[in-house]
């Protein structure tokens, strides 16, 4: 654990900054007013920070994540930031980022992000297999953070992030929260997952002090997982994360990324999630920008029902996993996939289903999306977090019913894009 990992670093100057960002002529540099560190104009305002995931397209190892890049970024930042650089989020599998650090290649990756105006800001670290083979469902939880394999991917990804970006920015990278809850983790488990989280927060520490780069890896609470509500969160960093760890590194370095699907999903409130957050000394490092579908029965005719759920059913799916959490009279009640929710529980009350819908989409059908806990959680985060990464994610646009999708993907993650700017996004 302890190891030195082989570092594909770029040419450096004498001040550790990589050469290649200190000839992007694009990019003049000023003084950021929040941290008196040299940054490019850009890097304070919205688009260097504001990106979209690319966990959207499959990519088994660079060349066709660079293909992929090529064929969709490109042309979303030709609809969103035409003549400026935009951010994008990185997503490489484990082969992929492995791949990746040893061709010896580094360099010319960040040529070529520079090249396209690209700025990969953060990085999604939860995938660490095929995010798009033909079935996915619980194998995306899989190696967990007691598993000493997930931390090897994470430290990778580290280092190429320390690699590609600009200098003086931050990077982020969201990671698995924990894994999935069952069967319960043995004690040993909860303590080896403990002990590689604090390893990895020493190790970022490190990064900073050695190369001056702050990066923050954020878990991700999703539900079903280990980590599902920000209160699981609060209870891993003070019962496991802080005894016996370095408090210092772990609060700056360990972090959350706040997906506002999941956490519509399991009826949290917006600001109430990250005021516990706040509360706790837990930082957000990054939001994922997300929706779920929401199907209001109780405000429904029984015809209108029945026609919500023929079109909730057309959601049910094979390849991913579509937790569902169905609201009435009597609680919550939680549902590892969508069809075990339509064949056990009526049609009423509201369900909320884990299925990332473009987030421009506030009704379709019968159906709605929670667009509205985006906006609530824009409008609440500045009183409690300094966050200034934003990903756009909605990663299953391979999957929505055939009505909902976009024939021309660049266009409609544009479209999600430009919606999320012309919000009040907070600066």
């Amino acid at each position: 654990m302890g190891r030195r990992r082989p570092r594909a670093m770029l040419p450096t100057d004498a001040k550790g900054i990589s050469r290649v960002w200190l000839l992007y002529p694009a990019l003049p540099r000023l003084r950021s007013r929040r941290t008196g560190e040299l940054y490019t104009d850009l890097m304070d305002r919205d688009l260097a920070t504001i990106g979209y995931c690319t966990n959207v397209h499959a990519g088994a190892d660079w060349e066709s994540t660079r293909i992929n890049l090529e064929r969709y970024a490109l042309r979303v930042k030709q609809r969103v930031a035409a003549e400026r650089p935009m951010g994008v989020g990185l997503w490489l599998s484990a082969v992929a980022a492995e791949k990746l650090e040893t061709s010896g290649t580094v360099g010319e990756v960040a040529s070529w992000l520079v090249n396209a105006g690209l700025i990969p800001f953060t990085f999604n670290g939860f995938p660490f297999g095929d995010f798009h083979q033909r079935v996915v469902k619980h194998a995306v939880y899989e190696p967990t953070w007691w598993d000493s394999s997930r931390l090897d991917y994470t430290m990778r990804l580290v280092r190429l992030q320390d690699s590609l970006l600009p200098p003086g920015m931050e990077g982020s990278i969201s990671t698995l929260p924990i894994g999935w809850s069952k069967p319960e983790p043995t004690t040993q488990q909860w303590q080896d997952a403990a002990r590689n989280l604090q390893s990895l927060a020493d190790y970022l520490a490190r990064i900073e002090t050695e190369r001056g780069r702050l990066i923050y890896v954020c878990l991700e609470p999703e539900p079903g997982c280990l980590l599902q509500r920000c209160s699981d969160v609060v209870e891993l960093f003070e019962r496991h994360l802080l005894p016996g760890g370095n408090e210092r590194a772990i609060r700056r370095h360990l972090r959350v990324c706040h997906d506002i699907c999941h956490s519509a999903v399991m009826f949290e409130h917006q600001e109430q999630a990250l005021a516990a957050y706040h509360a706790a000394g837990i930082e957000v490092g990054k939001v994922q920008v997300s929706a779920a579908v929401s199907a209001r029965f109780s405000d429904m005719t029984s015809i209108d029902c029945e026609s919500a759920r023929r079109q909730l059913a057309s959601f049910n799916e094979p390849r991913y996993l579509h937790q569902t959490v169905v609201r009435d009279e009597k609680g919550y009640k939680f549902f590892e996939d969508l069809s075990l929710a339509l064949d056990a529980v009526p049609a009423q009350g509201e369900w909320r289903t884990h299925f990332h819908v473009p987030i421009y989409l506030e009704k379709f059908g019968a159906l709605s999306s929670t667009q509205s806990e985006i906006q609530a959680c824009l409008r609440a985060i500045r009183s409690y977090s300094n966050v200034h990464h934003w990903e756009v994610e909605t990663y299953a646009w391979g999957v929505l019913p055939d009505e909902l999708k976009q024939p021309d993907l660049a266009k409609g993650i544009a479209e999600e894009m430009n919606w999320f700017l012309r919000q009040a996004i907070p600066a």
